[in-house]
């Protein structure tokens, strides 16, 4: 029974989400191939012996793998996922499938379909949680400071009882939600906050304190306060619904909010303040979905656009194996008049391939057996 429950709230909900993440990311990738007259071999979601599938009318193979912590497509003329080119293949093609090969397609078509797949996860980011805020609204309270003790983080920078936030770091506050996220993202980061005294705007500075907290699931963070406090009145409480135009507008600033304390947060380990307890691989991943998942599916949608977001991020990070390696490789291309030796783009791969499984290793570590001894201390 206990395996059942795990099941259902851990493992199902990570595979829905996971699967619809990289199927958008894929998708991407096929789509523009597809424009740019690519002939395409396989469309895989997930790697490994393949469970399901079928052929298209293109002669395209449509199929679930084994191992379910990704996916690719595999181009005609590909010698593996990784879009390595076969040689002896591509010398043996004919005229007619060598114009359709995607080895032989110029630079630029190259470097369109490899961003195709993060830029797939971005629109899929903007489009979900525009139609959240379109449909559901957000709750809000006013961002009027209650307690602001003179002693305080935010006491000793000049706010003070009354003030009402404008902004923070440039983001607009619309309500003490906005105040309180955009603190907590910003642990001993230097933040601007424009605030409205008595009808006169005024701008000051602040270094949140770094604390540690728990939320309601047992998991601990890392998040910055300032020490003020809000004295919530239900009566406060209104329900904001967006006009559509406006709701544009929110969705945006909300996207460049999530990359900019992503960059932040990877941006934290160069300078010693990050930690290490926040890195999270496909364990936390599924922890956190099963969480997330009994909360209510408009939670989970939420949180699938997040990862849609940070994954189209993460692979665009100029690594060899992932899209950001590949689009190094054609911008050097594009800059040489020629390609790379197939021999550096191979060294390349393989030290994409060990950081990436280094990476993957260290944080399933982290999310199981450190985790695991945190716990007992």
């Amino acid at each position: 029974m206990d395996f059942v429950f795990w099941l259902l709230s851990f493992v199902v909900p990570f595979l829905v989400v996971l699967t619809i993440i990289v199927f958008v990311h894929e998708m991407g990738h096929y789509l523009v191939a597809r424009w740019n007259g690519i002939a395409i071999q396989a469309f895989s979601i997930g790697f490994g012996p393949e469970l399901i599938g079928f052929n298209d009318k293109r002669g395209t193979r449509w199929k679930i793998s084994a191992i379910p912590l990704g996916g690719y497509v595999r181009f005609v003329g590909d010698m593996n996922a990784a879009s390595t080119p076969d040689e002896d293949f591509i010398e043996r093609a004919g005229p007619e499938l060598s114009q359709q090969l995607f080895v032989n397609k110029n630079v630029w078509q190259r470097i369109a379909v490899v961003v195709a797949g993060p830029v797939a996860n971005i629109i899929f980011t903007l489009l979900v949680l525009y139609a959240l805020l379109l449909g559901y609204g957000r709750y809000t309270i006013p961002a009027v400071l209650d307690t602001v003790p003179v002693e305080s983080v935010a006491g000793q920078a000049g706010l003070a009882e009354g003030d009402r936030i404008l902004s923070v770091d440039g983001y607009a506050v619309r309500g003490f939600e906005d105040f309180q996220r955009l603190i907590a993202t910003a642990p001993e980061r230097q933040v601007t906050i424009t605030f409205d005294r008595a009808g006169q705007t005024e701008t000051v500075t602040a270094v949140p304190q770094a604390v540690s907290t728990t939320d309601r699931f047992g998991n601990s963070h890392r998040i910055g306060r300032l020490g003020v406090t809000k004295n919530i009145d239900q009566a406060e409480v209104a329900l904001y619904r967006p006009n559509p135009v406006e709701a544009i507008g929110m969705t945006f600033e909300e996207v460049r909010f999530i990359i900019d304390r992503t960059v932040a947060f990877l941006g934290d380990f160069f300078v010693g303040r990050g930690d290490i307890e926040q890195l999270g691989g496909p364990v936390k991943v599924a922890k956190v979905s099963g969480e997330v998942a009994s909360l209510g599916i408009v939670a989970l949608i939420n949180l699938m656009a997040l990862l849609s977001l940070n994954i189209g991020i993460f692979n665009l990070l100029p690594i060899p194996v992932l899209d950001g390696g590949h689009l190094v490789y054609y911008l050097a291309e594009a800059a040489r008049g020629k390609p790379l030796s197939q021999r550096v783009q191979d060294i390349g791969n393989r030290f994409g391939l060990a950081v990436v499984f280094t990476l993957m290793v260290f944080t399933t570590f982290n999310d199981t057996i450190l985790s695991y001894f945190r716990s007992l201390g």
